[in-house]
């Protein structure tokens, strides 16, 4: 969309940012209890790369766009227009609020079985104490 917009000039109708599904790490449950300090270890890496992005958002915008072979200025809409990185990371009722409104759409677009069950996944989907103990170093 950012390409669109910038390279082409393209006009974006609408946009409302309290849509926002957030981005989310997922990992099994099996995994995180064999192995809860490379969960930790992730968490720990995207708090860094978080930190770093905020702290050198020139340096961000011009890594992104190598990496991404993307052009400068639309690597700078994605990261300053379209990024939010000063948000709690700890997921909580914010995100829970997200899914809960989100969620007519996946079942009638048959990507969860039933209301009735995604709603109670809901209810056990996020596991806070990994972004709750993050460290930056």
């Amino acid at each position: 969309m950012a390409t669109s917009e910038v390279d082409a000039g393209s006009k974006l109708i609408y946009r409302n940012v309290a849509f926002n599904s957030y981005g989310v790490l997922n990992a099994r449950e099996a995994f995180l209890a064999e192995h809860p300090d490379l969960a930790q270890s992730v968490v720990n890496a995207y708090e860094k790369a978080r930190a770093w992005i905020t702290a050198n958002p020139d340096q961000a915008v011009a890594l992104y766009a190598g990496e991404a072979r993307i052009s400068e200025p639309v690597a700078k809409a994605v990261l300053t227009e379209r990024t939010v990185l000063d948000i709690d990371p700890v997921p909580g009722a914010a995100q829970k609020a997200v899914f809960e409104k989100i969620l007519p759409v996946l079942v009638a677009d048959a990507n969860v079985k039933s209301e009735a069950d995604a709603r109670a996944a809901i209810d056990t989907l996020f596991e806070p104490k990994y972004a709750a103990a993050r460290a930056v170093s």
